[in-house]
Parts: structure tokens; C-alpha cells; sequence
């Protein structure tokens, strides 16, 4: 039988089932009553894994939850096809193929070897977690106009080789292999 965690023990980061479903939290806020009596609330916010909804939600300090039947799996992205997107298991080299709902906005992210911890709930792939960091090279960006720095504007839009269009500064070019965080979709840095 799964160990039941109390809400109060509950950390940012950490997974629990609730309502037979796998949740992350991504923030918690706990509130101490002022009156005796009162109850000590914890306000998760937190994503549901199969939906990827993110809401609010309240519970007593003493709730329990249990811990889900969830498994991190090592894998290297390989390619996308009609079926999906196919990924190698580091230990078994077995292939998961997750279709495009469960990636939803992490395909702009997926480029060729890219390792990534695929999430396996109850046996079924459910999601994937990316490292901190991925490097994507520009596929096209504006040339950097000289003036543009006193308008205020020190970025321009550039499309990366998958697809996904983010903020760099000016003197980044097409063709240059840039770092961005996974989890804010920003510049971090050229490669």
C-alpha cells in the first residue's frame, strides 16, 4: 500500500494523488489561524499530470494524499511521425511515443538527442520533464539595426529550428546555437 502524505508535508515540486490523479505542486502557501480553534489551511497550487490544468486549491493541514504510482524514466527524443513523438529509453532502449496533447507547448522544445525524463503513470506514459536548460540553433531573426538601443528595444524576435520564437538580444544571429530555460521559454545565453 502507497505511504499517505499529509498536506502539510506537502513541498513545492513534490507529486501526490488526488481524486485518482497524479498532481505536481507548484506552489504552496500555508495560512496559521489566528483564533484558537482555527484550522491551519495549505493552499496548493498544483497541475494535474493527464490534463495539464493548473488551479488553486485549499485543504485542511491534516488531509491525507497518497503517492502516485509514478515512474521517471531516462530518454533521448529521437523523432516525430504521424504516430507521435518517439523517445528511447535510456535502460530497456525501449520506444514511448507520446502524441501531441500530452506534449501540448513542449514540442517547440524537442530537438534531435535532447534527454528528457518521461513520466509513466500506472505503466502509460503521461508527460515528459525537460532539463533547465536546452540549446536550439536561430533558424531566422532580424539583423540588429543600429539606434534600436535608445528606443528602449534591446531584443528582437527570432524563430528557433523547431519552431518556437523567443526574445534575444541584438547581436544574435541566424545560425547561432542559443540556450534557452525551459521552463519561462527565455534566452539564457548563447551555446
Amino acid at each position: 500500500m502507497p505511504a499517505l502524505i499529509e498536506a502539510i508535508e506537502i513541498k513545492r515540486k513534490d507529486y501526490f494523488e488526488y481524486e485518482n490523479a497524479p498532481y505536481h505542486c507548484l506552489d504552496v502557501e500555508v495560512s496559521k489561524p489566528t483564533a484558537r480553534g482555527g484550522q491551519t489551511l495549505v493552499r496548493l497550487k498544483m497541475r494535474n499530470l493527464i490534463t495539464r490544468a493548473v488551479f488553486d486549491k485549499t485543504f485542511k493541514a491534516g488531509e491525507k494524499f497518497a503517492e502516485p504510482d509514478l515512474v521517471l524514466a531516462k530518454a533521448t527524443y529521437s523523432y516525430a511521425d504521424a504516430d507521435g513523438f518517439h523517445f528511447m529509453d535510456q535502460e530497456t532502449f525501449d520506444t514511448h511515443t507520446l502524441n501531441a496533447d500530452i506534449l501540448g507547448a513542449d514540442r517547440g522544445l524537442l530537438v534531435d538527442n535532447v534527454e528528457v525524463q518521461i513520466h509513466r503513470y500506472n505503466g502509460q506514459p503521461i508527460g515528459i520533464q525537460f532539463p533547465a536548460i536546452v540549446e536550439l540553433t536561430v533558424a531566422s531573426t532580424e539583423m540588429g539595426v543600429r539606434g534600436n538601443t535608445a528606443s528602449g528595444s534591446v531584443t528582437k524576435p527570432a524563430v528557433l529550428e523547431t519552431g518556437l520564437e523567443v526574445q534575444v538580444p541584438l547581436f544574435i544571429k541566424e545560425g547561432e546555437k542559443v540556450k534557452v530555460h525551459t521552463e519561462t521559454r527565455e534566452f539564457a545565453g548563447r551555446a
